[in-house]
C-alpha cells in the first residue's frame, strides 16, 4: 500500500506525525511552508525529524512530483492537519500547490481521500467546503476525539484520532479501545 501524508499549517501537528509513523506500506510526505513554522511550536521534533519517518519526502511547491500525476498510483491521501486554506483549496479545485494537487489527485482518480480538519468553531463556508467534499467523497475527519477509550494523556487523545484514521483506511491498530 503506498499512502500520501500532507501536514498543514493548522495546530494539530501531532496528528500528521502519529498517522505518519503507523501507516503501514510506503509512505510519503508533504509538509506545506507554514507546517514547517508551526512544527516547534507544538513538538519537540524538528522538520527533519518528521521527514526521517517518510519513504519519501516532496517540496509542496514541486508540482512535478509523482503525486502531482493521476498515472502515479497511491492508494489513499492523509491531510493532517488540513488547515481551512487548504479544505477552501481543495474544495474550489485550486490545485496550486503539490499538496493541492495531489488531493485533486485523489478525486479525480477516486481515491481515498481524509482531511483531518482542526478548526473550531467553523464558519458557514468551512461547513460549506467540508459539506461540499463530503458530496464527493472526501472523508472529513474532525480533530474530536471520542473519551470512551478514557484518555490520560495528550498521546492518548492523539492516539485516538490517529486510530479512527486508521479505521476509515481498513488499517487494523490498537491505538484505542474501540467501543463495545
Amino acid at each position: 500500500m503506498r499512502y500520501v501524508v500532507a501536514i498543514t499549517g493548522a495546530s494539530g501537528i501531532a496528528y500528521g506525525v502519529k498517522i505518519l509513523k503507523e501507516l503501514p506500506g510506503e509512505r510519503m510526505l508533504v509538509i506545506s511552508d507554514m507546517a514547517k513554522k508551526i512544527i516547534p511550536g507544538e513538538t519537540d521534533l524538528s522538520v527533519k525529524d518528521i521527514e526521517r519517518t517518510a519513504d519519501a519526502v516532496f517540496d509542496d511547491h514541486d508540482l512535478f512530483a509523482p503525486i502531482s500525476s493521476g498515472s502515479y498510483d497511491f492508494d489513499a491521501m492523509i491531510v493532517a492537519p488540513c488547515s481551512s486554506s487548504t479544505l477552501a483549496k481543495i474544495a474550489s479545485g485550486l490545485a496550486d500547490t503539490l499538496i493541492t494537487r495531489a488531493a485533486a489527485v485523489a478525486l479525480k482518480e477516486s481515491r481515498k481521500l481524509i482531511l483531518v480538519t482542526r478548526e473550531t468553531p467553523k464558519s458557514a463556508i468551512m461547513l460549506e467546503n467540508e459539506l461540499k467534499l463530503a458530496r464527493c467523497g472526501v472523508t472529513i475527519l474532525d480533530a474530536n476525539p471520542g473519551f470512551y477509550s478514557q484518555p490520560k494523556t495528550i498521546d492518548d487523545i492523539v492516539a485516538f484520532i490517529a486510530g479512527r484514521c486508521l479505521d476509515q483506511l481498513k488499517i487494523e491498530h490498537s491505538l484505542y479501545r474501540k467501543w463495545h
